[in-house]
Formats: C-alpha cells, structure tokens, sequence
C-alpha cells in the first residue's frame, strides 16, 4: 500500500470518497493500458486537460516513439507528443509494475477476430491479468475495447475480485467504448460524446468524472453491459446500411444506372433518409469486426442475428465485385487480367489515414496477383504492405506509372490524389469511390460501381 492509501485508510474515508477529491482536483493520475490508434488519442487527451498519465504498451517502439515525441498515427501530431513529454504529462513504459502508480486505468487493446469470426479477448485478458496483480485499494478500471456484451462483468471482474478487494468498495470498474474516427477532423475524442456504464452507481459516477475532465459530454448508461450494446448498436447500424447500399450498386449496375445519382437524390429528402456510400469492401478495426462479436454472442443464445451475416456477406464480396470490374474493364480492351499491369491507388483503408486494418485494397491486391495481374500499388501513408507471401513497396505515382499500366484502380480516395492527371494519363481507371466524379465528364474510360 503506497503512502496516499494508508493516509485515506488512517483518515476512515472510503475509497470511493477519496478518488472523487483527486478527480475533482485533478491530482488523478490516469494509466493507459495499450497505445494504439483508440489508446495514444486518450493518452494525449488526458494529458491535454493538464492530468498526468502513464502509457503502456508490450510494443518497444511505440514506447520509445512516444518517448522521443515522435507520432505514428494521423490522429496525434509529433508536436503534441513532444509538448506532453515535455511538460511531464505523458510517459510510456512497458514496465507494468508500474500500475500501481496510476489512481485509474483505460484498457485500450485490440480485440480482433479469430479465423472463425469468433471473439478473440485474448489482449483484454492479459491487460486484465497484469492489472490484477497490481491492483490496489481506491483505483478505477475501464475497459475501452470493443467487445460483446458481458465482457467486463464476466471476464474483467472475477479475475479482479480474486486480489480479494470489492468492486464498488475497494476498487471501481466500468465500460466506456471508444469512439475514435480516424482522419475525422470534425469529430475527434474531445468532442465525441463518451458513453459511459459502471459496474455499481459509484463505479459509474467515478468514471462519468473522470471522463468529464477531458471530454465535452459524458452520457451515463445503466450497466457495463448496456455500454458493450451501445458500440456494437453503432457499428451494425454501419455494417447494414453500408451493405445495403453496395447492394443497391450492384443493382443500379444491372439496370445501368448511376448509383451515385440514384443517392445523391435519395439524400435531397429531409427526412427519413441518410445517405450512405457503396465502396470496394469494409475496413479498418471496428465495421468489419464489431458487428461479428454481437453475432457470437446470440448465437451462444441460440438466436441468429440475421441482418449482421446477410451484411457481412455482401460486404466480404464486394471485393471480388471490383475485381470483375476490372477484369471487364481490361477485355473490352481485349486484354485479360492474366498480365496486365494494374496499379492500385490507395491501400489505407480510409481516405487520409496510415491505417491498412482490414482493407479492402489488400484484398483486391492478393485476389489481382492470383488471377495473374502484374500488380502495383500507390499509398502516400503506407511505404509496404504485406500480401500473399511476400510484400508489395508503395510506387510513385507519375504520369509513367500511371500511362504505363493497363488498368488503375482507386480503392482510397486520398486528398492529396491529382484525380484530373488520374483520368487523363492513364488508360481506363476504375474508381470504387466515385472520386473522380468533378473531373471525368464524360469520359468512358472510367468505370465506378
């Protein structure tokens, strides 16, 4: 028991009472399990609000990373970093004796499919063992990965309970997903609503302070579990809208008509409509993912979650889609895809970001290599991607490399892209982002959805 716990336990207090004063002074000191894309964000928002925080992460070179100030992920910039460490706000380690500093702690792990698109919580797991034998009187933990409902009552809280301390007496537990947009200027995790459920009513309101000191608006739930619900809600509110509407391309595309008016007319509708945008397939951590973790877990109630699996299935072939595009794109030049040059534009799995999680682009890539296709790729955010059993270095893009190739393919729709110079140098282009819509005209050498 470090000092500050045997002042509280000499004065009488209750935990719950003591770690609300050091909240409200801002004498908290905050742990962040895990300093990825969800983790660094929080970290560095914490720290912003002029609290102390500690980043841990198993990965050595993100703590040196954060050590030298040095970003890698689009959301934080190096500047910040460099301020935080500075100022000593920020500090990562990978010594995880170390939690018992910390007065509360995030767990911000990925939680990624298995093969058999079942849960894998093996990283929620192991932050939750290390946490445990750390754990001390007064501390708050909050999970923030994504995960099906029950996760924090039933795998969280019984391996913290058996330290012999009592949730909502000695130690406080809750769930609050995170909510982060990668490339989103307008929303970031400031202004981003925190939703927010505790274990007990003083698990909850412990963490609805907490959060309250960095965040605009913290928006309290009943349970954890209603909290796991509310992220998982979101995402398959996401994974079924964006499946129905690459669905309706599909459709549009054998009635020969243009998908992109068809909803840009739909969207003129002030109410009941909202428009969502076919593409060439889901990606990044939480869409493709999230939705399958509610599915597991009905099915364990014996109860299918239909409109999750139709989604998922369109979505899954939505690549192939954009692959026969292609391939019909080459013949009508009377060309096939067995030798043809194709250069892919983008393999983030969204515009302006250095994230390459589930994307598309590498499923298109690996399905363009086994049909034959020579194949290149242009990323400005990613140097190298892995794919079959080798790995594929971003090319220039240059008027060479684009007139050189047989077929281009825009899978992300960077900014920084010069979509005229696109169009106009190279052969045909096949754009599964509609980009190059304010410059084509009417040029039959592009091919969208």
């Amino acid at each position: 028991m470090n000092e500050r716990a045997k002042e509280i336990a000499a004065e009488g207090r209750p935990e719950s009472e003591a770690l609300a004063e050091k909240i409200a002074q801002g004498a908290v000191r905050v742990g962040v399990v895990g300093l990825g894309y969800v983790g660094l964000a929080l970290a560095c928002e914490f720290a912003k609000g002029g609290i102390r925080v500690l980043g841990f992460d198993i990965d050595q070179r993100r703590v040196d990373a954060v050590k030298r100030g040095e970003t890698y992920i689009t959301d934080v910039r190096s500047e910040t970093l460099k301020d935080l460490g500075a100022r000593s706000l920020l500090e990562a380690t990978r010594e995880f004796d170390r939690l018992a500093e910390v007065d509360a702690v995030s767990i911000c792990v990925p939680t990624p499919l298995r093969k058999a698109k079942d849960p894998d919580i093996s990283y929620i797991v192991a932050a939750t063992e290390e946490i445990a034998r750390r754990l001390r009187p007064g501390q708050l933990v909050v999970l923030e990965s994504t995960t099906y409902p029950g996760t924090t009552v039933e795998v969280i809280l019984p391996r913290l309970e058996k330290s012999g301390l009592k949730v909502g007496r000695d130690f406080f537990l809750a769930f609050s997903p995170e909510r982060v947009d990668p490339a989103n200027t307008r929303f970031t995790t400031k202004n981003t609503p925190k939703v927010v459920g505790g274990v007990t009513a003083t698990c909850a309101a412990l963490a609805k302070a907490l959060y309250e000191k960095v965040i605009d608006r913290v928006v309290p739930v009943s349970s954890t579990s209603a909290a796991e619900m509310v992220k998982l809600l979101e995402n398959t509110f996401r994974i079924v809208n964006i499946g129905l509407v690459n669905e309706t391309a599909i459709m549009c595309d054998k009635l020969g008509l243009d998908v992109w008016e068809v909803i840009d007319a739909a969207a003129t509708k002030p109410f009941g409509f909202m428009p969502f945008y076919p593409g060439p397939g889901l990606g990044g951590h939480c869409i493709p993912v999230d939705p399958h973790y509610l599915a597991w877990k009905l099915k364990t109630l014996d109860y299918t979650a239909r409109f999750i699996e139709l989604a998922g299935e369109i979505n899954a072939a939505m690549p192939h889609y954009v692959v026969q595009k292609v391939a019909d794109a080459l013949n009508d030049r009377m060309k096939s895809l067995k030798g043809s040059k194709v250069f892919v534009l983008g393999a983030a799995y969204k515009k302006d970001t250095n994230d390459a999680r589930e994307s598309p682009a590498l499923d298109i890539i690996r399905l363009l290599l086994r049909k034959g296709s020579e194949v290149s790729y242009h990323d400005p955010f990613i140097g190298e991607v892995r794919v079959e059993d080798g790995s594929l270095r971003s090319t220039p893009l240059d008027a060479a490399a684009l007139s050189g190739s047989d077929c281009v393919v825009i899978v992300t729709d960077h900014s920084m892209f010069d979509y005229a110079a696109i169009v106009r140098d190279a052969p045909v282009v096949v754009d599964t982002r509609n980009a190059t819509r304010a410059v084509r005209g009417r040029a039959r050498k592009v091919i969208t959805l």
